[in-house]
């Protein structure tokens, strides 16, 4: 059983524990902010467990981050724990690719049913991870506060593909595309291993850490590059200059501590291991 009282002070949480959509959105934002989204262990070269203990140590005991099978696994637990009637679903990453494109199904997120309707929540989607649950079914235009959401159908089936997309500097933009197939443990733990160890993988290849501040803003570091980006969708880039100065970085803007000799080498910086 998820000790929750650890949880909400992970995350800062006092509000009510109670399965409403109330309780659901303020989860959300407050997850988000407080447990940023990382793939730092990858590029150590560190193995990512998904059990329930190892989530939890991690994320909670450790205040780490992770990605989107850590990071909404964690938050199944909890929702579950809580009495929510939750289920995990595959997706497609679709941010910074073409529709002619099929990308991996590497991507988890969470469908939420709250009196006869199923809401979306995703803590779990890097520099676009959710700061407010959305509906599902709706059609047009969804606020949450940071970017606005929708979801689009390419048809009318509910068997066809669905896209989850957001408005980035007045552009609806596809973050990932779903079929409601559940993703049972077996289905992540062969996504997480790609994620993980193929050489393909993107994590494999570049380092990402991200966080929503409370303010609308998100911050964003990919390799030695840190954006902040207004809820406007107005972007501001800094480099960072050295391994020292992206240890301190970790620490100061995304609460991720490392020793000091700690190195995360090319390809995910620009500085020798």
């Amino acid at each position: 059983m998820v000790d929750l009282d650890a949880y909400f002070a992970r995350i800062g949480y006092a509000g009510s524990p109670a399965p409403t959509l109330a309780t659901l959105h303020a989860l959300t934002a407050a997850h988000t902010q407080a447990i940023p989204f990382e793939n730092l262990d990858v590029l150590l070269g560190r193995g990512i467990a998904l059990g329930a203990d190892a989530l939890f140590d991690k994320l909670v005991r450790r205040e780490r981050g992770g990605y989107c099978f850590e990071q909404n696994g964690l938050f199944l637990q909890v929702l579950e724990a809580l009495g929510f009637r939750v289920q995990p679903r595959g997706a497609r990453v679709r941010i910074d690719r073409a529709r002619a494109e099929t990308p991996p199904r590497t991507h988890m997120f969470l469908q939420v049913e709250i009196d006869g309707v199923r809401w979306l929540t995703d803590v779990g989607v890097g520099g676009l991870s959710l700061t407010a649950a959305i509906r599902l079914d709706a059609e047009g235009e969804q606020a949450t506060p940071h970017e606005p959401r929708r979801i689009i159908r390419e048809d009318e089936r509910e068997e066809g593909r669905w896209f989850h997309q957001a408005l980035l500097g007045g552009v609806w933009t596809d973050v990932y595309e779903f079929t409601h197939e559940e993703m049972p443990p077996i289905d992540r733990e062969v996504a997480n291993w790609f994620t993980s160890a193929h050489p393909g993988s993107h994590f494999k290849n570049r380092l990402i850490v991200a966080r929503a501040a409370p303010d609308g803003r998100r911050l964003t570091l990919v390799n030695d590059e840190l954006k902040i980006r207004g809820r406007d969708g107005r972007a501001e880039a800094r480099r960072v200059g050295s391994a020292e100065a992206l240890l301190v970085l970790l620490q100061a803007e995304f609460g991720l501590r490392f020793p000091a000799e700690t190195r995360f080498g090319p390809p995910g910086s620009p500085w020798p291991v």
